[in-house]
């Protein structure tokens, strides 16, 4: 079946799975202790942790495990109820799992801003700017959008933000793999990540954290991840989660050409019979393979059901729910009308798709919107 739903998740690499099952066959000690098995187990973890911190330009003890880029988000937001300073800036497409924390911290006494986006997805900066507080205490922008890969000017807003002594965290889980990332080039203070975005596990991410005074335990309990993430970890997702990231920044130069290519091969495709088709979000400042794309007079909830019939798996750029299409969010923001909102795919291309799968995607959109 052809697969291009790669932002929502990615198949497990083959090596990286391999790596999983040998681990989680061999290696059973609890790395929390101090005989043979716990310390091999322990050195599992050490190395996944240094490919980590490697891929992003971090140092090995700035990088903590979570449970995925959800937690890593939570983490980063919750930490401020131990701080003085109770104001947040973020923006308006933001993933749910900042959001909505965002929400749920106003009964906390923590009040933040979302600044608005244009109609590409980039933030207002001058909004942004006079936004910042007295007494704003972090700011959450994410490098890139899941839903239109539009890529956010975090190096300007740290610079801003740093004037102010603000720290910044960014939800950077779309990203390994499909642009460089650096830490230090960002000036970011906080990171999030997710390993199944770039062909490593479900269930296991990374938290960056350049001063780990600054944060606090989410989930308390023993000392596990520097006392900052309790629970004993799990040794074969860690280390899928270190090839994945290895094998993600190795390849990044030739992985991202092919996704450039097979990116151009359908937009110039649809174009030749689709010529009304509007594409969604910033034509350069974007993740490479990420498309979004609406479709005037075709709801998304058919074509999708009608190319998922024709074994081709994509999603859409609205959230469905009891049968009933709703307007994306991200897009609504973007000032997409709700009409072309509920007509919009999202197609997302991966390391395995091949110039004639694209070809066999055209054509199936062809059929669809010429009958």
């Amino acid at each position: 079946m052809p697969y291009f739903d790669h932002s929502a998740t990615t198949p497990v690499h083959p090596d990286v799975l391999e790596l999983m099952k040998t681990t989680q066959r061999d290696v059973y000690g609890n790395p929390s202790s101090v005989h043979t098995q716990g310390r091999k187990s322990k050195s599992i973890i050490e190395k996944a942790r240094t490919q980590l911190a490697d891929a992003i330009g971090a140092k090995p003890d700035q990088i903590i495990f979570t449970s995925g880029g959800s937690e890593s988000n939570n983490q980063v937001l919750w930490s401020m109820i131990n701080r003085n300073i109770k104001h947040i800036i973020s923006t308006e497409i933001e993933h749910p799992a900042i959001l909505n924390v965002l929400r749920a911290m106003e009964q906390f006494g923590i009040n933040h801003d979302c600044i608005s986006v244009d109609r590409n997805g980039i933030m207002n900066f001058h909004e942004f700017e006079n936004s910042i507080r007295e007494t704003t205490g972090l700011i959450s922008v994410m490098l890139a959008n899941n839903e239109v890969g539009t890529i956010q000017p975090v190096k300007k807003i740290v610079k801003t933000a740093k004037q102010k002594s603000i720290p910044v965290h960014t939800d950077a889980v779309q990203c390994l793999g499909k642009i460089p990332i650096d830490v230090d080039e960002l000036g970011i203070d906080y990171l999030s990540l997710s390993a199944h975005k770039f062909y490593g596990p479900k269930g296991l991410g990374i938290l960056y954290i350049r001063d780990k005074e600054s944060i606090s335990a989410l989930i308390i309990g023993g000392g596990q991840e520097m006392g900052l993430r309790a629970g004993t970890e799990n040794i074969a997702l860690i280390a899928g989660m270190g090839l994945a990231a290895e094998i993600a920044t190795t390849n990044l130069h030739s992985h991202v050409h092919h996704l450039r290519n097979l990116e151009t091969q359908f937009k110039t495709g649809l174009k030749l019979f689709f010529p009304n088709a509007i594409f969604n979000g910033d034509d350069i400042r974007k993740l490479p393979g990420l498309i979004n794309v609406s479709f005037p007079g075709f709801k998304s909830d058919i074509m999708i059901a009608k190319l998922d019939r024709a074994g081709i798996a994509v999603s859409s750029g609205s959230a469905c729910g009891s049968g009933i299409v709703k307007p994306s969010d991200i897009l609504r923001a973007m000032e997409v009308e709700d009409e072309l909102n509920i007509c919009t795919l999202r197609i997302s291309f991966g390391r395995t798709n091949t110039a004639d799968e694209i070809a066999n995607l055209l054509s199936e959109i062809n059929s669809i919107t010429k009958s």
